[in-house]
């Protein structure tokens, strides 16, 4: 394997997709950018753009490259042949009143959920992050920024225990190279690591601090509200001196959820085990007899919000992900009645 296509993540998970025919006349390349007018790409000692055929913009977004991706090429580098299956894939829906996906990362092997210790701390905007990170099968940690500005910074640190559900948790001030030993640890020369967060909370300044250099803009918050500006306004793959590979996804406002059942579920394992112990299986955890989650609630030991979070989470991600469903099977039907159309029209 070449070394430097495995410095940028390359491992066998990618090498084994691939034919001999691709292994001795193709190339391989990594997204560091998407942008309008194509993508940006690297193979550890070139980076160049692509601009994909007028096809490639036609197909559904989980279809089209994202950062992160590995995508086999001709000889030349200029041709896009195939995109390689994904380990992972950072995904949300997007913004807006049309449900549909939006792709924010592949291959990605840490999710640093990043929030200040300030006004910005939110703790159902850390669940929501936190079950698209179990949903794609990455292993998220809590980096708790901006310590040095909080008269007790362990404060947050505790109302993050509340909802880690065992997700590591560290404390930084990302000025301050000494307090980042313990983030460093978790990237390894290879692995790719994604920052995701809201606006101003200090995502990339940890960049910076990290890189040893300035890579991003920063920018201040404003002090009545702790809310910061988009200074990271696309996606872009980072190689850090030491090794390893950080990208910062721009602050996220609105962070829909759709096809994550399965991490929602993770996230509140906690009120899933309670819930087994209720004396209805169907229980709504409202106001039924004999309902362990909400004697949880009045015995103190579940949050009254942690509950609305995850029905009001679960409730998102049941609507969106039957409308996916809905959309795909009708575009299923009609690729399918376009083939019969074309097969009817060779044979006359």
């Amino acid at each position: 394997m070449n070394n430097e296509l495995s410095d940028l993540g390359l491992s066998t998970f990618f090498t084994q997709q691939l034919s001999i025919d691709e292994l001795e006349h193709g190339q391989l390349a990594r997204v560091f950018q998407v942008q309008r007018s194509g993508l940006v790409l690297g193979n550890g000692s070139l980076t160049w753009s692509l601009t994909p055929g007028a096809d490639w913009y036609q197909l559904p977004a989980e279809h089209r490259a994202t950062v992160g991706d590995w995508l086999v090429l001709d000889d030349s580098g200029d041709r896009m042949l195939r995109l390689l299956e994904r380990k992972s894939v950072f995904k949300r829906m997007a913004p807006g009143t049309k449900v549909e996906v939006q792709l924010m990362a592949a291959n990605i092997d840490t999710l640093f959920v990043v929030s200040s210790c300030n006004e910005d701390f939110n703790e159902s905007r850390l669940e929501r992050y936190l079950a698209l990170a179990h949903e794609a099968g990455v292993d998220p940690v809590i980096v708790l920024t901006k310590s040095d500005l909080a008269q007790n910074a362990q404060d947050y640190v505790n109302r993050a225990l509340v909802v880690s559900g065992g997700a590591p948790i560290e404390l930084v001030n990302a000025l301050d190279a000494a307090t980042l030993d313990n983030v460093t640890s978790w990237i390894s020369k290879g692995s790719t690591i994604a920052l995701a967060g809201s606006s101003g909370v200090g995502k990339s300044t940890l960049l910076n601090s990290l890189a040893g250099q300035a890579l991003a803009e920063t920018a201040a918050i404003r002090e009545q509200d702790a809310k910061g500006r988009h200074t990271t306004t696309y996606r872009e793959l980072h190689i850090l001196p030491s090794g390893g590979l950080v990208l910062d996804l721009p602050g996220i406002r609105e962070l829909k959820v759709g096809e994550v059942g399965a991490g929602v579920d993770e996230v509140f394992d906690d009120i899933g085990a309670l819930a087994k112990r209720c004396r209805f299986a169907d229980c709504k955890h409202h106001d039924e007899p004999g309902c362990a989650v909400r004697q949880a609630i009045s015995d103190g030991q579940l949050d009254e919000r942690r509950l609305r979070n995850y029905e009001k989470l679960a409730r998102e991600d049941a609507r969106h992900t039957a409308t996916l469903a809905e959309q795909r099977q009708q575009d299923k039907a009609f690729g399918k009645m376009v083939k019969q159309h074309v097969s009817i029209k060779k044979r006359r």
